[in-house]
């Protein structure tokens, strides 16, 4: 293996079950403050860089809203919930990377549906150090 392998997580022993548990992580949750949750998810980690993708998992009530043209209340609604959701997100991810992160980002789209939950890691040289 190249030096490179060796310091980027993504590719680091043990990162696929890291990447996993992220997925399955973020998913339960949604699953257990939505009452339902996504019906598929993939991880990205690289470097101080986590990215989850979640597609599907609307409730009724949005589903009923997007089709009565509501998608600007499904979407305020969902970036209310995932704000609320922050500190539940973040544990999910510290403790399958074992790293602290330093920065939560979080977006959603209807069409096609998906969530995207951006994650930065410290150490990161995006920030200064103290």
């Amino acid at each position: 293996m190249s030096d490179a392998e060796h310091r980027d997580p993504a590719t680091a022993p043990g990162s696929g079950a890291r990447r996993t548990a992220i997925s399955e992580g973020m998913v339960a949750l949604l699953k257990d403050y939505y009452g339902v949750g996504p019906t598929q998810a993939k991880t990205y980690l690289h470097d101080d860089l986590v990215v989850c993708l979640l597609r599907g998992g609307f409730t009724r009530v949005e589903r009923t809203l997007l089709e009565g043209g509501r998608t600007s209340a499904v979407i305020e609604q969902r970036m209310a919930f995932q704000e609320v959701m922050r500190s539940r997100f973040v544990a999910v991810v510290e403790e399958a990377t074992g790293r602290q992160v330093v920065g939560f980002m979080s977006g959603n789209q209807q069409d096609p549906d998906m969530i995207c939950e951006v994650f930065v890691l410290a150490p990161t040289d995006l920030l200064e150090p103290h």
